[in-house]
């Protein structure tokens, strides 16, 4: 099923839906734009919760009450947009924030100078916690860092997911273009916020980018939960 890797469809936890009407008419959406799984995936700042526990009783919380007001609703998967802090990568249970039924976890560096200990925090992320790190909307740090710190970030060994907005602008549908041709792992994702100016937007990835880039990215989800069931099997 067509994958989304990147939402905000969660009501009241972030800047994202902000009701669950709102939620329930994105998803709306997201469903007539042919999407059959929706990654929610609602901003963890380290430095903002009490703790991680705090957090996922509201990610929680939300979550179920999304599910009760329509329980048609399905194929909702849980995960987080977990901001790149000094750190993080020694969080205690960080794996409760990866996708659910994965060892993939949404990351954003931050919007701010280029620092190495960003590379240093994917890479122990990756090699100390054994997770598959997702770079959030790699494209949008273009604008932010510089050539050289942009080629350090795409250098390590993680997937990078791509915003539908990417292929509006032509200096970066180049970009995620010639990522694509790479062979690098990627996910697509919508990064929708609401119904207005962040609204769900994947029908443009399949005008833009087309159906086999789709089957590939859906392809790294049913491959992380295969790998996991495997795992757990033995």
């Amino acid at each position: 099923m067509t994958t989304d890797y990147h939402s905000h469809i969660l009501p009241n936890i972030d800047d994202g839906s902000d009701s669950i009407k709102t939620s329930l008419k994105m998803i709306k959406m997201m469903k007539q734009q042919g999407i059959g799984i929706i990654v929610a995936t609602p901003h963890f700042y380290m430095h903002r919760e009490a703790s991680l526990d705090s957090y996922l009783v509201k990610r929680q919380n939300a979550y179920e009450k999304l599910m009760a007001a329509d329980p048609a609703v399905k194929d909702i998967h849980i995960g987080a947009e977990v901001a790149i802090e000094k750190g993080i990568s020694v969080l205690g249970e960080l794996e409760k924030l990866c996708i659910s039924g994965t060892r993939l976890i949404l990351l954003e560096p931050p919007f701010t100078q280029y620092n190495s200990w960003i590379v240093e925090e994917i890479d122990e992320i990756a090699n100390s916690r054994r997770l598959i790190p997702i770079i959030a909307h790699v494209h949008r740090y273009m604008g932010v860092y510089s050539k050289s710190d942009l080629e350090s970030l795409m250098s390590v060994d993680a997937v990078f997911q791509i915003n539908a907005e990417a292929f509006e602008h032509f200096s970066t549908r180049r970009f995620v273009n010639k990522l694509i041709s790479s062979g690098r792992d990627f996910v697509f994702g919508s990064d929708a916020h609401n119904l207005d100016d962040r609204k769900p937007n994947f029908d443009l990835i399949a005008k833009r980018s087309g159906s086999e880039n789709i089957r590939r990215s859906d392809k790294v989800l049913m491959s992380a939960m295969a790998d996991e069931e495997r795992m757990f099997a033995f």
